[in-house]
């Protein structure tokens, strides 16, 4: 099975992760200078057109491989206008995430851009690649932000048995020793976030920032108040004062067939609004997306020199 650089034409097989409002393009292109892939969530573009502007001021900037990060399922009012800058402005690939990738996987590969999709279990990721995705991203119980359930060993070992196409490791990897082990588990490659947040070049709050820092990875909690789905953050006084399980009204709501995909859109809305407002400005409501890697993180760094920790003596 092919390992991402082979697949990428990179140097290393590391997706610099798509982290909602935190990557950026000019991350994208240090990661792109050190020999590493980066994604974007097409989410960070609000206007019609922004995103394919983004797309195509990163390919003037490098020929090198990047993507962009797709929400696929009903919560995204915007899936059919980025998925058309998408194909009109090429990235070599989207990484898909929730909801039912089949049309993107169809439309994309017209185009020739590749389609990595996330999944949690082996059930959808059967599902996945049997719609042609070319590589699955296994989220497991150490990402940051939408969080799996088993961990890295024992979802990579499932995946890798069951499934036909290369798997990518996300969660769990901050250092050089971290990338090795999950290579050395049958992963093609990592798709990293937390430990890139802690670096000179990102745009979030010194806040954000330094509360990687000073809390550890028995301060990550999940939470289902942001997506509905499980997300990881820190467990910091805002969170716990409103909790992590959706409060009765919430789960009425998620509970009505009828009115389920309305609140979802909703309540996917409302969170992306809360985590807008704690990466940029520190308040009293903090709400920071983080994996349990922070217990790895002591200091704020230049973003080339966390790259090159990660993939030194990489073989």
């Amino acid at each position: 099975m092919q390992t991402l650089d082979k697949i990428l034409d990179i140097d290393f097989p590391v997706i610099l992760a798509p982290m909602f409002l935190v990557t950026t393009p000019q991350m994208v292109k240090i990661a792109l200078d050190n020999g590493i892939s980066g994604a974007i969530p097409a989410m960070n573009y609000r206007r019609d057109g922004d995103l394919k502007k983004a797309i195509l001021d990163i390919k003037e900037y490098s020929s090198k491989s990047f993507g962009i990060n797709l929400i696929a399922n009903k919560s995204n009012t915007r899936y059919k206008k980025q998925l058309t800058e998408i194909l009109d402005a090429a990235p070599a690939y989207v990484i898909s995430s929730l909801g039912n990738p089949k049309e993107l996987i169809s439309e994309a590969h017209k185009q020739g851009i590749k389609v990595f999709c996330d999944v949690v279990d082996l059930k959808y990721a059967k599902k996945t690649a049997d719609l042609g995705a070319d590589a699955l991203i296994a989220v497991n119980s150490m990402a940051g932000g939408h969080s799996g359930v088993f961990t890295p060993e024992e979802l990579l070992k499932t995946l890798t048995e069951n499934c036909h196409i290369p798997v990518i490791n996300a969660g769990g990897v901050a250092h050089a020793a971290d990338l090795k082990k999950v290579m050395s588990l049958g992963a093609a490659g990592a798709s990293i976030g937390t430990v890139f947040i802690a670096s000179e070049e990102c745009s979030v709050s010194d806040e954000y920032k330094n509360a990687l820092i000073k809390y550890g990875k028995n301060d990550i909690v999940l939470t289902r108040k942001l997506s509905g789905a499980p997300t990881a953050v820190i467990n910091t006084e805002y969170v716990k004062k409103i909790g992590t399980k959706p409060n009765l009204l919430e789960y009425l709501i998620n509970k009505n067939t009828f009115l389920k995909k309305t609140a979802k859109s909703l309540i996917t809305v409302m969170g992306m609004n809360k985590l807008e407002k704690a990466a940029f400005k520190a308040t009293y409501k903090t709400v920071w997306c983080a994996s349990v890697s922070i217990e790895k993180i002591s200091k704020i760094r230049p973003l080339a020199e966390i790259i090159q920790e990660i993939t030194k003596n990489y073989q």
